[in-house]
């Protein structure tokens, strides 16, 4: 029979309670593997590997279980990763949109906080996109979950100062990419009602308005239309306005939701939900846009609530 000491020094006798513990930290163990791979799919896939491998190991030798639970999602969640970057031929592309978190706006699950707690927005996951594997473990494992870099080298096979630099290049890649952001949802939901009755209205001057000269948009349609006229990148008001009023009609149907803690629009005519779209405000104005309409993706996604 499986004996293991826990963190507080019980023990633990039989696989139920191992379970049991391991479902204690399965919400922060989906939380690194959602901000390591940006897909809620695959993190519960690598969540399930992990309590795979608990199962293959002697559980006697664990002394922390959380610990040890963390450092083997972040090795899986490496190498999907790693297997990733081999398999990509070309540099990930700019209409490229993480797997969005959506909760509605009026509704917070407490079994999910750990999960939301720090919410990661779109924006900064599309930041990570662009890391280095290696560069994009450290940086999650530690200045999100604060793992000690020794806990962390031995993952990415490199001393602990050198895991140290890795962190500190992470850093300064993610701080010089990541836009400032409105931490205020009553003020983002202001904006975004006036931009969706700017969209249904056909008022152009009013979306310009609300836009930041330097606005950026990302509309993912998914790997098997990418290229058509929804999967897109721009850049600019103008344009951004453009595209704003092309798709008014998908605004009639629109409602404000929570698209990783922060106020975003999902378009979900008969609770069937067609797109999402995340949302970087500042000073009043959005400055990024973040548009899933992948229907192979949004039909996985998990949406409860929402749309009726």
């Amino acid at each position: 029979m499986t004996r293991m000491t826990g963190e507080t020094g019980e023990t633990m006798t039989d696989s139920k309670e191992l379970a049991d513990r391991f479902e204690e930290h399965r919400g922060r163990l989906k939380a690194v593997a959602y901000r390591m791979l940006g897909s809620l799919a695959e993190a519960e896939d690598a969540v399930q590997e992990a309590w795979l491998k608990l199962g293959r190991t002697d559980a006697g030798d664990i002394h922390n279980l959380g610990g040890w639970l963390t450092t083997v999602t972040g090795r899986v969640c490496l190498d999907l990763l790693r297997s990733r970057t081999a398999r990509r031929e070309e540099p990930m592309d700019d209409t490229f949109v993480p797997d969005p978190v959506l909760r509605p706006l009026s509704q917070i699950d407490p079994e999910q906080e750990v999960l939301h707690a720090d919410a990661v927005g779109l924006a900064l996951l599309v930041v990570l996109e662009n890391l280095e594997p290696d560069e994009r473990l450290t940086f999650v494992l530690h200045d999100m979950f604060a793992v000690p870099f020794d806990d962390i080298a031995p993952i990415v096979e490199r001393s602990p100062a050198a895991t140290r630099q890795l962190a500190s290049r992470a850093r300064r890649r993610v701080r010089g990419a990541t836009p400032a952001a409105e931490p205020d949802l009553g003020r983002q939901k202001e904006v975004l009602d006036a931009f969706l009755a700017a969209s249904r209205g056909g008022d152009f001057e009013a979306l310009l308005a609300l836009l930041h000269p330097d606005v950026v948009l990302r509309a993912d349609s998914g790997a098997l239309v990418r290229g058509a006229a929804v999967s897109k990148a721009l850049q600019g008001a103008k344009a951004v306005a453009e595209q704003a009023l092309m798709f008014a009609r998908f605004a009639q149907s629109a409602e404000l939701v929570l698209v990783n803690g922060s106020v975003g629009v999902v378009n979900a005519p008969e609770g069937h939900v067609q797109s999402v779209m995340g949302v970087t405000i500042a000073d009043g104005r959005i400055t990024g846009m973040y548009i899933l309409a992948d229907p192979e993706r949004l039909e996985r996604l998990e949406a409860p609530g929402l749309a009726g």
